[in-house]
């Protein structure tokens, strides 16, 4: 532990730091990211550098003297990254760090070494000739018509049925999804306006707007999607359109959604994904169904179509492949077999019975049914003096019992106003 706080003081902005050749490189590092880099990455970008400094670079490279930090020292730190960078750490994740960790921390180094190098405190870069591991690209992982099937029809039994349709219909950053408000959503027109997102830092949330300018879009949403969020939107009291359950005017939290994610896709007995991929699988198929990279791009909230193309080169080249089978058997004849396994996928899926628990409703409290067979809402309020109230209400169906919660909730939450108003009335004239 006191190694720990030894290691977090390391990144810690001195008071006053007068720069010069023999200075420590740890001390330069520190200096650099503090007054060159910090101000211009935003906070969640910010956790992952100092994490960086922090537990690799620092422990390894930090006391050696700027003027004094060789290729070779450089090239052993990426020697011992990845063959023991992450066993002082964390055991049971294995020994060596990920290649992409390695070219991060030696892309911090070299950008502070080039700062260095401009300030003329060193006259190379010691860090320009160093080999790296190649970089390695997350393996996208999508599922298959049959497995988007189960994952709605489940997701609608645990009550996020809209947050996957959604997302499957959007291909939205998970931070912007849970970002969403009502007022981004034109109902007459279709029209989502993406102009927020929300950040997760050491388990706070941090609404700002969007990575980049691109990021900052409208989309058009499907008929049929508009009307599902035009009913859901009925049942939810909150301008948020994905409101936390726990904390009142708060979204649920990103990392809340892609657990729930992992959950619902167990029960479905589909492959685990990350919430990331639901974005892939809307990409893939928006370009598998004809839409054109460069309005996939914008759609997406891409920088460029460049982005896009590195991204999905693997389904734009398979794009091209079907163009040639289609150009050859338009002059050639050439018969060309249906896939069995695409047309089994798209079957309707009328077999699949999904795991019903208790299901928690954003800001409609709670369905579930009991032993008996009946319908159970249950809503969970806090009065002004800290106090928590729970009521409940009983139907025989699902619909009725929906109905029966939103009358409850909406009486209760009448009832703490009311007594809000009374307090404050009370403190003023006292």
């Amino acid at each position: 532990m006191a190694k720990l706080e030894s290691l977090k003081e390391s990144v810690t902005p001195a008071t006053s730091v007068k720069v010069r050749a023999d200075m420590p490189f740890g001390e330069w590092m520190t200096f650099w990211y503090e007054t060159c880099c910090k101000p211009a990455v935003r906070p969640n970008t910010r956790t992952g550098y100092e994490n960086n400094i922090r537990l690799y670079i620092r422990p390894r490279l930090g006391d050696i003297p700027l003027n004094k930090l060789t290729t070779n020292d450089i090239q052993q730190f990426i020697n011992w990254m990845r063959q023991d960078g992450r066993s002082e750490y964390r055991e049971s994740r294995g020994e060596g760090l990920s290649a992409n960790t390695i070219r991060h921390c030696c892309g911090l180094c070299r950008r502070a070494l080039e700062k260095a190098v401009t300030e003329k405190l060193i006259v190379r870069n010691p860090a320009e000739e160093c080999k790296l591991p190649p970089a390695r690209r997350m393996e996208m992982r999508l599922l298959s018509r049959e497995e988007l099937q189960k994952l709605l029809i489940q997701a609608k039994a645990e009550g996020y049925y809209e947050v996957f349709l959604l997302e499957l219909t959007t291909g939205l950053r998970v931070g912007e999804l849970m970002a969403l408000q009502w007022d981004d959503l034109n109902f007459n027109t279709g029209e989502l306006r993406i102009e927020r997102q929300i950040y997760q830092i050491k388990g706070e949330l941090l609404i700002q707007p969007p990575k980049n300018k691109a990021s900052i879009r409208t989309v058009i949403l499907p008929p049929a999607v508009v009307t599902a969020l035009k009913k859901y939107k009925q049942t939810v009291f909150s301008r948020w359109m994905f409101p936390s359950p726990k904390k009142e005017d708060a979204p649920i939290a990103p990392s809340v959604a892609s657990h729930r994610l992992a959950k619902i896709l167990k029960h479905a007995g589909c492959k685990k994904v990350r919430f990331h991929d639901l974005r892939h699988v809307f990409a893939t198929n928006a370009l598998e169904h004809g839409m054109d990279v460069k309005t996939l791009s914008t759609v997406i909230g891409h920088v460029s179509s460049a982005t896009t193309l590195n991204v999905y080169a693997h389904v734009t080249s398979d794009m091209q492949r079907q163009a040639a089978a289609r150009i050859d058997r338009g002059i050639g004849k050439a018969e060309v077999a249906e896939s069995t396994s695409i047309a089994k996928s798209m079957s309707t899926m009328t077999d699949f019975r999904p795991i019903r628990e208790r299901k928690r409703r954003w800001g409609t409290g709670s369905l579930s049914k009991n032993q008996n067979g009946q319908w159970v809402g249950r809503y969970t309020i806090t009065w002004p003096d800290g106090r928590l109230e729970t009521r409940k209400v009983y139907a025989a169906t699902e619909e009725e019992c929906e109905r029966l919660l939103a009358a409850m909730i909406a009486d209760m939450k009448s009832e703490v106003a009311a007594e809000k108003e009374r307090l404050t009335a009370e403190n003023r004239a006292s």
